[in-house]
């Protein structure tokens, strides 16, 4: 740890270091972590509003937000040896400008974002959809929008590390540690109140607007704090103590930052692969996706909280044998996932995530441990280790998500992901003994690591992939999810990263085939949004139009013949487009019109995500690519618990188009969802007589392949008999506002349902 020595010192210098109470910091740093945590979430989907739903697109944000960091803790690192040379004033009035530039950030970001849309737009060929080109672009644009302000968050450890450094020189040696343990408990909050309250009541946008409020409080009480620190003296040198001749473990000091890595990579990697793993049990809301994260950050707590507990009483080699346990907690994710555990009969799958605590625990008293033995509260050295921390949490997400997973699947993903840590663990344990090293506790870690061995090789072959629990199935992995095609026969069904999609239904033929039929004229072409089995996509082809077929999820299509014989004929026609791509974002980079689009938005009707085939913002996307006469249908799985997601659908259509029509689902007699037609000109009332007349002999045939009766007509009688009035179904929830996408009614809904509460 850098000292700073004045031979002239006085106690009244220190006096003056000392009024400064360092548990200021640790608040700076809850607050800090707590606005980052919300303006990673908030941005991640403002960006996704404005660049599309894929995976490709999530990773481009979250690796420009993680290299922003730690550009600035890398950056303000250096910073602090070769300006700030230990003045703590300016140091505190340095992070009180990077909280000021962060609260500014809260407003300028969404702008931006919205900006780097419109520019894409209007770059026409060049941005096309489903090309490089455009992630390249949209990879650049998120990176000029992003990296400076995330620059400015990661600033705040080594600037604030500085300030510790003069106001209490005693405790600045694990000052990265007590920091750390700040910005997880923050963090912890932020992921808590945004996730279950803040953007329930306030949107996107308002909580954006509070977490920017907080970081402007933090910079005017850091400012004013500063002048409790006195500046540094001109007479003080800066001495650095020999910390290049510090080892951990007996390795060569550098080996730390190889670890530090490591960490940071397999952490984030394997919580890549946990959400897929979960998401069978746990479900696919924004809750499922909270919740893991805030078992993640509270286990990080606990470790690092029990790393500080030791520090000041051992030496950090006795942390040999942890390493072993690092590695070995690494595979216990893999029997809490086995579907053949009888967790889920005993309604107990939220249990399953505390198999991810001691490993979260580990690495959060693993990751702290490292950077204070690297810098010995440097704040240079400091921000350099967490440089290479976050380094490796960009590379883990990746690896995970684009080859891991697609390769391996989620088990062999994990084992994967573990190897890197018995590595380290074996290299630790089995290290040539050195001067420094006391022979007699060699043995801990030599016996820990054999017994994690075992133990890891036994976990992994008695443990199951989710697909397991399907005697018939197709298996399909791809960058996005783990794709299930099982059953046989009318049972066939889909599931993606476990949850059921869809089954074999009339309901998704009427999709089709109810706006086709309302068409005055003979329709000329339309557009499927959300494949799924394909059902829609066939029915729309059977009236002999050309057909655009668009899903987010790559391995989807090629399910298509698992359920339908004829689906490679279908395929080969010139009539028929299938493309890989986010529907909003695919309308948005198109100039071609449609008579008929539509829509089924993954279900449940609570996915994460699954707002932005709702929205207002959406229905407008749609409404410019209709011809005049053209029509929207899209298809809401009814919630009979949730009639305020109902009428704010209802509303967004009404407050879109002039004509909207409602009609209730049918799937085998039983009355399931419903179907909303909306066009800008009058949808006239028509029989079902007039219905069944305009459809070709190929569509009618396909109309009632799967009945429930035996005539298109019939068929069409069973809808218009169950006509809902839009205004009805408002009537149902009048206080509700229209989705949009800064109010995803349908996503947040826990405080609607618990309190009655509206925003």
């Amino acid at each position: 740890m850098p000292l700073l020595i004045d031979p002239n010192s006085t106690n009244t210098k220190e006096r003056a270091s000392s009024s400064f109470n360092l548990r200021w910091c640790f608040v700076f740093f809850v607050v800090s972590g707590f606005c980052g945590l919300v303006y990673e979430v908030v941005w991640l989907r403002l960006a996704m509003a404005s660049f599309g739903v894929t995976t490709a697109l999530a990773s481009i944000v979250i690796s420009m937000f993680m290299a922003g960091l730690g550009l600035g803790s890398w950056g303000a690192g250096r910073w602090t040896r070769r300006v700030l040379a230990g003045n703590g004033r300016r140091a505190l009035r340095l992070y009180s400008t990077a909280e000021l530039l962060v609260g500014i950030s809260s407003f300028a970001v969404p702008l931006e974002l919205k900006f780097g849309r419109l520019l894409l737009q209007h770059m026409g060929s060049f941005g096309t959809w489903q090309s490089s080109r455009y992630y390249l672009v949209a990879a650049i644009w998120i990176a000029v929008t992003l990296v400076p302000w995330c620059t400015c968050m990661g600033s705040t450890f080594p600037l604030l590390m500085s300030v510790i450094r003069q106001a209490s020189r005693p405790k600045s040696e694990r000052s990265f540690s007590y920091l750390y343990i700040a910005n997880v408990i923050g963090a912890l909050v932020g992921t808590l109140t945004s996730a279950f309250v803040l953007i329930e009541l306030l949107g996107f946008q308002g909580t954006l607007y509070v977490a920017g409020t907080f970081n402007l409080l933090l910079a005017v009480f850091a400012f004013a704090l500063s002048y409790s620190l006195s500046s540094s003296s001109p007479t003080e040198t800066l001495i650095t103590p020999p910390t290049s001749k510090l080892r951990l473990y007996g390795l060569p000091r550098a080996v730390i930052l190889l670890l530090l890595f490591t960490t940071g990579l397999v952490s984030m990697g394997m919580e890549v692969v946990w959400i897929r793993q979960f998401t069978p049990y746990l479900g696919n809301v924004v809750y499922t996706f909270a919740g893991i994260l805030a078992v993640y950050l509270l286990a990080t707590v606990i470790g690092s909280q029990d790393y500080r507990s030791r520090a000041a009483s051992r030496n950090p080699n006795e942390s040999a044998s942890a390493w072993s346990l690092l590695a070995l907690f690494a595979m216990i994710p893999l029997i809490a996932a086995d579907p053949l555990l009888p967790l889920r009969a005993l309604q107990a799958d939220g249990l399953r995530l505390s198999a991810i605590v001691l490993f979260c625990a580990m690495a959060g008293f693993l990751t702290p441990l490292l950077v204070d033995t690297w810098s010995c509260g440097d704040p240079d050295q400091a921000g350099t280790a967490y440089a290479i921390n976050i380094a490796g949490s960009i590379v883990g997400p990746l690896i995970a998500g684009f080859w891991l997973l697609p390769w391996l699947g989620e088990r062999w993903a994990v084992a994967a992901l573990s190897v890197p840590l018995f590595a380290i663990a074996a290299l630790i344990a089995f290290r040539v003994p050195t001067e420094n090293a006391r022979p007699k506790r060699n043995l801990g870690p030599k016996l820990a690591f054999t017994i994690a061995t075992i133990l890891a090789i036994l976990l992994f072959n008695v443990s199951h992939d989710f697909a397991a629990i399907f005697p018939v199935r197709e298996v399909r992995r791809d960058y996005s999810a783990t794709v299930i095609a099982t059953g046989t026969g009318f049972s066939r069904q889909l599931r993606v990263n476990g949850v059921g999609m869809t089954f074999l239904t009339p309901i998704t033929k009427y999709i089709a085939h109810l706006p086709l039929a309302f068409m005055s004229r003979p329709p000329r072409n339309a557009l499927v949004i959300c494949f799924g089995m394909g059902t829609s996509f066939r029915s729309m082809l059977s009236w002999n139009i050309p057909t655009t077929a668009v899903d987010l999820i790559p391995s989807v299509p090629g399910l298509f013949s698992y359920y339908h014989a004829d689906a490679a004929k279908l395929e080969k026609s010139p009539l028929a487009h299938i493309v890989i791509d986010d529907g909003r974002r695919f309308l948005d980079d198109s100039n071609q019109a449609y008579d008929v689009i539509v829509v089924d938005p993954p279900p449940p009707a609570q996915a994460a995500g699954s707002s932005m085939l709702y929205s207002r913002e959406f229905y407008q996307v749609v409404k410019k690519h209709l011809r005049p006469d053209g029509m929207l249908q899209t298809w809401y799985p009814e919630d009979l618990q949730d009639e305020a997601t109902t009428a704010s659908i209802a509303k967004a259509l009404m407050q879109t188009f002039p004509y909207v029509r409602a009609f209730g689902s049918f799937d085998q007699n039983s009355f399931h969802g419903i179907h909303f037609l909306a066009s800008m000109k009058p949808i006239p009332s028509t029989t079902s007589a007039e219905l069944a007349e305009r459809m070709p002999y190929a569509a009618a045939a396909d109309f009632v392949e799967w009945g429930p009766k035996t005539t298109a007509q019939q068929q069409f009688q069973l809808v218009l008999s169950n006509e809902i009035a839009p205004s009805n179904l408002i009537a149902q929830d009048p206080r509700v506002p229209a989705l949009q996408d800064d109010q995803p009614i349908n996503e947040y809904y826990l405080l609607r349902r618990w309190l009655h509460t509206y925003r």
